[in-house]
C-alpha cells in the first residue's frame, strides 16, 4: 500500500465520534463541497481502510466506475425514472464521493454502493454553513455544530428507508471486512448510526427498471455539473498532477480567474490602455470580500465575482470573468454520448426540443439562481445580418461619448492655458502681499537670508483652438483603416477629425458600430473645414499622426497647438510646427488614467440618429 507521509493523520480520541463499531467509521460530508474532498482524502489514506462503502445504489457501480476512469474528463451517469426523469450522479472530481472511490482504487481498496435503490429519487436541499470554515477547524467540530440543526425523516420517509437500508449493509459488511469505511451525507449519519445500534427494521429495495447510461458533458454547460466552478475544478486538477498541495486553491483560485479574464479581454479587445492593473484588482477583491460577507459567506459565489467586475471593469470584464470561471480546459470529447445541462435539466440531442428534468443525488445545496444584466458580444450571424442591413448614407455619433471627449477637450484646454501662464509667471520678493501665492521653491532655495518670496502669474497670451489626441503615436495604416471628418452638430460640440479601427468589422447590435481611434484633432469653437484625407492642401507628410498634426497646425487661427500623446514630442513635430509658425504644447499622455483613456478612445457609429433610442440596450459599459 502506499504511503503519504505528508498527510497528517488522525487521532483515535478525535475519531471516535465517527466510529459506530469497531469495525465501521462514517465520514459524513455535505455532498458538493470542495473542502470536504480533501478531507475524504486525508483520512482513507491515513487510516487502515479495507472497504469503501458510498451512499450510492448498487445499479450505478458500473457506470460511475467507468466514469472514474475518464477523469479528469467529467461525466455523468444517469438512470431513467418511471416518469421520464433522469436522475444522476456525476463523476466530478471535486466530488467527496467521487473523490473517495478515486482514492479507493488506486489504492486497491473494495469499493461497494449500499444505497437504497428506488424507483423515483426524493433530492433534498438544506441551507449549509459555508464549508470553507473546515481550513481553520476539525471536521469533528463542524458536524457537531451541525447536529443540532439536522431533523429527524418522518416515520415511513425515504429518507428512513435509505438510513435503514444502509445500516442493514453496514452489518453485512463487517462480516466480511475488518476496516470500513462509509461515506455519506451528513443529514443521513445520526439516523444510520441509530438504526445500527438499534438494528431497526427496513424495508428491501424497490425493484428499478433499466440501466444507467454514462454520457459526456458539453464543455459550454460544465458550470451546472461541477460543485466547484469549473476553473477552480481544473486547478484541483493541475496541482494533483504535479503532486502540489492544493490547501489554497480554493481562494488563490479566484485571483486565477481574474487573471485568467484580464487575459481574455486584452484578447479579445486588443486594447493599449485599460484600468485592470493591481490597484484596480485590489478594490475588486476588497468589493468582492464585502459582498461576500453581506451574504453570510466567506467565499463568494459566482454572482458575487460578476457583478463586482461589472462595477469594477464593465460589462465586458464581467462577461470574460464568467467565462474565465466556467472554463475547464481539461474536457475532451470522447466516444461517449454528449448531453447539455441547465439548471435540473437537460437536453440529450440537439433535436430534442423540450429539456428532460434532472435530479443530482449528490447536490444537497440549496442554490439561489439570480439574473444579472449584461451585454455579450454579438454570435457572427447576427453581425452579418446586420452588416447586410447597414445604410451607407446613414451616419453620427452616440451623444453619451461625444459628452465624454468633449469634457477631456475642455480639461486639455484648460491645462494648456495653465501652462501658457505658468511661463510667463515672475518671482519676487515679499513685501506687502502674496499676490498669487508663495513660491515655495524660491523661498527654500533663499532659507539663510530668511526671506520670503511669491509669485505672480499673468494671464496666459493667445488661446487654444485646436487638441489633438494620439492615442497611437505610431499607428499602423492597416488596422486604422478608417478616416473621417465629423462636423458639429451644435455649438457644444468641437469639429472632429480622426483616424480610427473599421467599426464595420464590429458591429454590436443592430445599426451600431464599435471602433477606437488612433488619434484625432478637435476644433473648437466648431467651424466647418474640408474633410483633411482628401484635402490636397494638406500634401507635406504621409504617417498618420503626421497628416493629423500638419492639419491642426495649417487650421489653426491661434499661434499653440496642443498635442497630447504617451511619448515626448517628436523633433519632425516641432519642426512641423515651425512651418507654420506655431507653438506646440506638449501634454503627457500619463497624466490621465487608463480607464478614463479607454472610455474616451472607444466610441460607437450609428446608421442613423434614429438608432438612437435603442443603443444602450446594446453599448457596453467600461
Amino acid at each position: 500500500m502506499k504511503t503519504a507521509p505528508s498527510i497528517p493523520t488522525v487521532t483515535p480520541k478525535n475519531d471516535d465520534i465517527f466510529k459506530i463499531s469497531d469495525k465501521i467509521r462514517v465520514l459524513p460530508v455535505v455532498h458538493g463541497s470542495g473542502n470536504y474532498t480533501r478531507q475524504v482524502r486525508q483520512r482513507i489514506l491515513s487510516s487502515r481502510c479495507d472497504c469503501l462503502a458510498v451512499a450510492l445504489p448498487p445499479e450505478f457501480q458500473t457506470t460511475v466506475e467507468q466514469g472514474l476512469d475518464l477523469l479528469p474528463t467529467v461525466t455523468v451517469s444517469c438512470l431513467e425514472e418511471a416518469d421520464g426523469t433522469q436522475s444522476y450522479v456525476p463523476v466530478d472530481p471535486s466530488q467527496p464521493v467521487i473523490m473517495g472511490l478515486r482514492i479507493a482504487r488506486q489504492e486497491g481498496i473494495a469499493r461497494q454502493f449500499i444505497d437504497w435503490s428506488v424507483s423515483s429519487f426524493e433530492p433534498r436541499k438544506l441551507d449549509f454553513p459555508d464549508t470553507f470554515a473546515l481550513r481553520g477547524m476539525s471536521l469533528e467540530k463542524f458536524k457537531s455544530a451541525l447536529l443540532t440543526t439536522l431533523k429527524r425523516p418522518e416515520p415511513g420517509s425515504q429518507h428512513e428507508k435509505r438510513a435503514r437500508w444502509m445500516a442493514f449493509k453496514l452489518h453485512e459488511l463487517e462480516l466480511e471486512y475488518s476496516n470500513v469505511t462509509l461515506i455519506c451525507s451528513v443529514l443521513d449519519w445520526p439516523w444510520i448510526k441509530e438504526a445500527y445500534d438499534e438494528r431497526l427494521e427496513y424495508t428491501p429495495p424497490e425493484q428499478v427498471e433499466g440501466t444507467p447510461h454514462l454520457y459526456g458533458v458539453d464543455k459550454n454547460t460544465l458550470l451546472f455539473a461541477l460543485t466547484e466552478f469549473p476553473y477552480i475544478t481544473y486547478l484541483y486538477e493541475k496541482m494533483r498532477e504535479e503532486l502540489k498541495s492544493d490547501k489554497d486553491v480554493a481562494i488563490d483560485g479566484v485571483k486565477e480567474i481574474i487573471l485568467r479574464a484580464r487575459e481574455l479581454y486584452l484578447k479579445k479587445k486588443k486594447i493599449r490602455y485599460h484600468n485592470l492593473t493591481i490597484p484596480s484588482f485590489q478594490v475588486y477583491l476588497q468589493y468582492v470580500r464585502n459582498l461576500t460577507l453581506m451574504e453570510s459567506r466567506l467565499t463568494p459565489d459566482l454572482f458575487t465575482l460578476v457583478t463586482a467586475a461589472k462595477q469594477i471593469g464593465g460589462d465586458f470584464f464581467a462577461v470574460c470573468v464568467l467565462e474565465a470561471a466556467r472554463d475547464y480546459p481539461l474536457q475532451s470529447e470522447g466516444s461517449l454520448e454528449t448531453l447539455s445541462l441547465g439548471i435540473d435539466q437537460a437536453v440529450f440531442d440537439e433535436d430534442q426540443k423540450t429539456p428532460v428534468k434532472l435530479k443530482n443525488r449528490l447536490s444537497e445545496l440549496m442554490y439561489e439562481w439570480r439574473t444579472l444584466d449584461l451585454k455579450p458580444e454579438p454570435d457572427k450571424i447576427k453581425q452579418e445580418n446586420w452588416k447586410y442591413r447597414w445604410d451607407p448614407h446613414g451616419q453620427c455619433s452616440w451623444p453619451p461619448e461625444d459628452e465624454k471627449i468633449e469634457n477631456l477637450n475642455t480639461h486639455v484646454r484648460e491645462q494648456s492655458r495653465l501652462l501658457l501662464s505658468n511661463d510667463l509667471a515672475r518671482t519676487e520678493k515679499f513685501t506687502s502681499s502674496v499676490k498669487d501665492g508663495i513660491d515655495i521653491r524660491d523661498t527654500l532655495r533663499n532659507w539663510h537670508t530668511g526671506d520670503i518670496y511669491v509669485k505672480e502669474v499673468p494671464p496666459s497670451r493667445g488661446q487654444v483652438e485646436i487638441v489633438v489626441f494620439l492615442f497611437d503615436p505610431e499607428p499602423d495604416p492597416d488596422r486604422y483603416s478608417w478616416r473621417q471628418t465629423w462636423y458639429a452638430e451644435h455649438n457644444e460640440e468641437s469639429t472632429l477629425c480622426f483616424f480610427a479601427t473599421e467599426y464595420m468589422n464590429n458591429l454590436v447590435g443592430p445599426g451600431i458600430g464599435e471602433a477606437n481611434y488612433g488619434g484625432c484633432m478637435m476644433i473648437y469653437p466648431p467651424r466647418p473645414i474640408p474633410n483633411i484625407w482628401d484635402d490636397p492642401q494638406i500634401n507635406k507628410t504621409n504617417t498618420l499622426e503626421e497628416k493629423l498634426l500638419e492639419a491642426a497646425f495649417y487650421h489653426s487661427r491661434e499661434k499653440h497647438v496642443t498635442v497630447v500623446s504617451p511619448c515626448p514630442a517628436r523633433p519632425s513635430w516641432r519642426r512641423l510646427a515651425r512651418q507654420f509658425k506655431k507653438n506646440l504644447i506638449h501634454i503627457p499622455m500619463k497624466r490621465f488614467s487608463n480607464q478614463t483613456l479607454e472610455r474616451v478612445r472607444r466610441f460607437h457609429v450609428l446608421n442613423g440618429k434614429e438608432i438612437r433610442s435603442f443603443a444602450q440596450r446594446f453599448i457596453q459599459d467600461i
